[in-house]
């Protein structure tokens, strides 16, 4: 048996506030999932997004603490043309959340664009610049 990667985990320090990010990057989350301690969401292929609260990773693990600094996860979005990398970055700003880099011809061949979700980890958005 081989094992298969399932689930991408968060820890949020405001499950609404986090919730209400990723739904304006398309995932679906019910409305009542913002006051859980744990949320899901399964995306088209199968794999699961897991939020879980600050708290609920101290109700199991009493010695977490949040890291100081450094990302260790990085989630891209992939967009369907470059237009859209552009207008979804900005209708993120707009809804107030910050702007980590603004969109650009990436060497690549992409349209890039990374936005920081509430919690500050750097969100990516793309899409083939062709």
């Amino acid at each position: 048996m081989t094992p298969r990667l399932d689930a991408i985990g968060l820890i949020v320090s405001d499950m609404a506030a986090s919730l209400a990010f990723y739904r304006r990057l398309g995932l679906e989350l019910p409305a009542e999932a913002d006051g859980a301690p744990h949320a899901e969401a399964v995306l088209p292929n199968g794999t699961r997004v897991l939020w879980d609260t600050e708290e609920t990773v101290r109700s199991f693990d009493p010695g977490w603490t949040r890291p100081e600094a450094g990302e260790r996860l990085g989630l891209a979005f992939r967009c369907d043309d470059a237009a859209e990398v552009d207008s979804l970055y900005a209708d993120l700003l707009a809804a107030g959340h910050q702007g980590h880099m603004k969109p650009w011809d990436a060497v690549w061949g992409q349209r890039y664009a990374v936005v920081l979700d509430p919690d500050g980890m750097g969100v990516s958005l793309f899409a083939d610049a062709s």
